[in-house]
């Protein structure tokens, strides 16, 4: 058998299938293998997306480089161009599927210049976000500072929360080697030179140490973990800050920081309201099970 299921929070279909391994006639006993075969849409948050020109057109003819917004048991989409939204579910997605053409660990760093937000957009039809403003921008690499280089003009969803003088993630278009026949097809003309995807906070080190929240989880008894799965923790952890909708659903509690840590609440980046945060919880020791594991905090960020 088979179908499409968001029992799980993600989009995602699977295929099970069952084989007779042995049966016992007389006690009437049968056992059987079971197969699950799952397949998980392979779009992540803030991935920059290609849609093909059916699945562009559903989506209110938004433009077909994309920016993934939000994953849930759909997938939310966003155009940075005319802040048109739209979203697919799992049968959606995998009538038509795509894939990224650019992953988060991909986009670049680039510094605002200038930037002018867009109030007048005229009439507008369809689905469009009302928590981001339209807004041209002028940006640089930041391995361009200091140079002659011209200044990269682009249109962008972030106007609300983007300065000048501000560090923000983009996926470079202009330069970018992408293997995409969807992409190929798209005339050159439609294309940005580049799409910003996400403001980024300086002082990453402040701000991790000086987070006021902390997060519960099984203790890993394991030595295989690495830097990268450390800074992808953090990233999440970032991630909750940056976006009510996603915390929503987490509990989020107290966290104690000593008093070094005070100069770490001066970051300028989003914080978690007090009143969103539970008192920590305190655990006896004697609450493990048979192998030892418990309820613990994250070892230190």
């Amino acid at each position: 058998s088979s179908g499409i299921n968001a029992e799980y929070g993600i989009p995602c279909q699977y295929k099970t299938s069952q084989e007779l391994v042995s049966h016992d006639i007389q006690s009437n006993v049968f056992n059987y293998k079971y197969t699950f075969f799952v397949e998980i849409a392979p779009i992540c948050k803030d991935e920059v997306v290609c849609l093909p020109v059916s699945v562009s057109k559903h989506l209110n003819h938004m433009s077909q480089v994309a920016i993934c917004a939000r994953i849930s048991d759909n997938i939310h989409l966003i155009d940075p161009v005319s802040l048109k939204i739209g979203q697919l579910n799992a049968n959606q997605y995998f009538c038509e599927p795509f894939n990224a053409i650019c992953h988060q660990k991909q986009l670049r760093e680039f510094m605002v210049m200038n930037i002018e937000p867009i109030y007048q957009q005229g009439k507008q039809f369809g689905a469009h976000s009302h928590k981001h403003t339209l807004a041209d921008v002028w940006v640089l690499p930041l391995n361009s500072l200091g140079t002659d280089d011209q200044e990269i003009h682009t249109r962008t969803h972030l106007g609300n929360i983007l300065q000048c003088g501000d560090y923000v993630l983009g996926f470079d278009v202009a330069h970018a080697v992408v293997n995409n026949t969807v992409f190929d097809k798209i005339k050159p003309s439609q294309l940005p030179d580049i799409v910003l995807v996400k403001k980024i906070y300086p002082e990453k080190i402040k701000r991790n140490k000086g987070r006021n929240f902390h997060l519960k989880h099984l203790r890993n008894n394991s030595s295989s973990e690495t830097v990268t799965e450390d800074e992808d923790y953090n990233d999440f952890l970032e991630d909750l800050e940056e976006d009510p909708e996603l915390r929503k659903n987490i509990n989020l509690y107290k966290r104690q920081k000593p008093q070094w840590m005070a100069e770490a609440e001066e970051v300028l980046a989003p914080k978690v309201g007090l009143e969103e945060l539970l008192d920590d919880l305190v655990l006896d020791p004697a609450d493990t099970d048979e192998h030892g594991n418990m309820l613990t905090e994250e070892a230190g960020i």
